[in-house]
């Protein structure tokens, strides 16, 4: 079995991410690379998918451009709460099962009526927002609270998962529904569920470069990956890896240039809090759920990464009424040599003239 130093497997999941020096081509091609970009409501800087883009992309990214992808060009589509793209749609949907419980199963099939009123009213009126549409099923959905007296968002986001209906375009931040087939190519090609497996699992283990067998679970990752990959060992890390075959290839034959880059708190490089601390040393928790008094790093502080070493967190907001960005504090998680404290300040720069602000710290 190989064995990785570790710097090699953190050199390999940057580059997978697009985080290295070389910038990638498109905006489409980076959510090809990258397979899914999270959709989160949270501004306190910018959307979470803008600043995903922003990331990879630099000053070339403008927001109007994913609008564009979704709605205009259909080159990506929204499904469920993940950004993907068109061409990867039908292999998710082969499989769009796995992401159910059986308690949200026996709620559909406990409703044939009320799903048929909703495909209906869509059919009539689509696109049209979950607000419009019919809340009253026959068996409401029994939810922990979150979902309470949603039913029809629930209902079609099942839909979505399964190709029946899809998300069309946004009205402010509430999406619009219509029926699959006005969204969707006709030309979908949904492959057989264990092809569709394998290509899934294959694209997942090339977006991340380097992950355990059963990465952090997530609700558009449900499930290990199987049968891909060559297995690794890290230095200095417990246990086996699965490596990306062309990721591993490219790290031995190709110099690593990296660059300093602020990272959304759904951004895949460090979505699986465990691979962070087993690769990076890099401890994060996202604080915008706890009460201010209790936040070590901030609201919604971004990790910080420099080359192959996540090295911080910022803690910013965007206060767009006053025109500036302020800076409430950059955490050096060890003291920073001078090279990193300048790429960080550079990178502030950039990110507020991106935003069109100004960098107000303190």
């Amino acid at each position: 079995m190989q064995r990785l130093d570790r710097q090699q497997a953190r050199q390999i999941a940057v580059r997978a991410q697009l985080l290295d020096a070389r910038r990638p081509a498109s905006l489409v091609a980076t959510v090809d690379q990258l397979t899914l970009i999270q959709i989160d409501p949270t501004t306190a800087i910018v959307r979470s998918a803008d600043l995903v883009a922003w990331s990879r992309l630099g000053e070339a990214y403008d927001p109007s451009d994913l609008v564009f992808a979704l709605e205009t060009e259909r080159s990506l589509v929204e499904h469920v709460t993940f950004i993907r793209t068109m061409d990867d749609i039908g292999i998710h949907l082969a499989i769009a099962d796995e992401w159910l419980h059986p308690s949200t199963v026996a709620w559909m099939e406990a409703n044939p009526r009320y799903r048929a009123r909703i495909v209906a009213e869509l059919h009539e009126h689509g696109p049209v927002t979950a607000a419009a549409l019919p809340n009253d099923p026959e068996v409401p959905y029994a939810s922990t609270g979150w979902n309470d007296d949603k039913n029809a968002n629930r209902m079609l986001e099942v839909l979505c998962l399964r190709g029946e209906v899809a998300v069309a375009g946004r009205q402010g931040r509430s999406r619009l529904w219509d029926l699959a087939e006005r969204v969707y190519p006709d030309d979908l090609h949904r492959p057989p569920p264990g092809e569709a497996r394998r290509l899934r699992d294959e694209r997942r283990l090339a977006s991340l470069g380097i992950a355990r067998v059963a990465p952090m679970r997530s609700p558009g990752e449900p499930s290990p990956l199987r049968d891909v990959g060559e297995t690794v060992e890290v230095d200095g890390v417990a246990g086996t890896w699965l490596v990306d075959p062309d990721a591993l290839a490219a790290s031995e034959a190709e110099p690593f240039e990296g660059r300093c880059a602020f990272l959304s708190p759904f951004d895949r490089l460090v979505y699986d809090r465990d691979r962070a601390l087993d690769l990076f040393g890099f401890e994060y928790v996202l604080e915008m759920y706890k009460p201010a008094a209790q936040r070590r790093w901030g609201y919604f502080a971004l990790p910080i990464l420099y080359g192959d070493r996540l090295v911080g967190k910022l803690d910013a907001k965007a206060d767009r009424r006053a025109g500036v960005l302020r800076v409430h504090a950059v955490h050096e998680d060890l003291a920073w040599e001078p090279e990193v404290g300048d790429a960080v300040d550079a990178e502030l720069t950039a990110l507020a003239d991106w935003l069109a602000l100004e960098v107000a710290r303190g």
